[in-house]
């Protein structure tokens, strides 16, 4: 059984849809009554008009339990939001503190309210903005060789690695791609979007804990 099957039998009994209920919206959106009979994108229609509803998937949900923030600009707002409680300027990275910063940049109660390129770039621009201020990460890439340093990981490690007290010589470079390569077991070169997570989360880590203490060292 196909995983958007599973999910639209999950979907019936989460939004408490008896079978003749669930059959006849299956057949008002895709002209059929069983989900085996549709293609892939006839259960994906499915599967969206039933989030609509209030249907929320497994995948919608994180490791403990809780559910994930959605919305079109959702993933990238929640990602820049970690990076700044990684740098140490975001002291509370739950949900509730980024949807209090949306609205004070929109005006708008959720992320999932972002449909408009303009609204979300308020936030967005607003969040870079503040992580580059206040964190020290150098957004733009007007002065950068190395393909590798134009990911937003490489930028906000090295910023992470530079509040730690990593200078800028060949030293604390160095020193810098050792702890990347131990904490991925890859080089900068060849690290990827999920390399660049470890490596932000070991060293927010390390951040959090030399402010708690007062200091900070690599």
């Amino acid at each position: 059984m196909t995983g958007s099957i599973v999910a639209l039998h999950v979907a019936k009994k989460q939004l408490g849809l008896d079978e003749d209920t669930y059959r006849a919206k299956l057949k008002i959106i895709t002209g059929k009554t069983s989900a085996k009979d549709m293609t892939e994108d006839e259960r994906q229609a499915v599967i969206t008009d039933f989030r609509k509803q209030g249907f929320r998937p497994a995948s919608d949900r994180r490791p403990n339990g809780r559910a994930k923030l959605t919305g079109r600009y959702a993933a990238k707002l929640q990602a820049l939001w970690i990076a700044g409680h990684n740098l140490g300027i975001v002291e509370n990275r739950d949900d509730a503190a980024l949807l209090a910063f949306v609205k004070r940049q929109t005006g708008l109660e959720h992320v999932r309210f972002l449909k408009f390129a303009d609204d979300a770039r308020k936030a967005v621009e607003a969040l870079k903005a503040w992580i580059a201020r206040v964190g020290g990460v150098e957004w733009s890439d007007t002065e950068i060789t190395s393909d590798y340093a134009r990911a937003d990981g490489f930028k906000i490690a090295w910023a992470q690695w530079r509040k730690l007290g990593g200078n800028v010589n060949a030293n604390s470079v160095g020193a810098f791609h050792a702890t990347v390569r131990e904490l991925t077991g890859l080089s900068v070169e060849r690290c990827d979007k999920d390399g660049w997570i470890l490596v932000m989360n070991a060293l927010g880590r390390r951040i959090r804990d030399a402010q708690s203490k007062g200091k900070a060292k690599p």
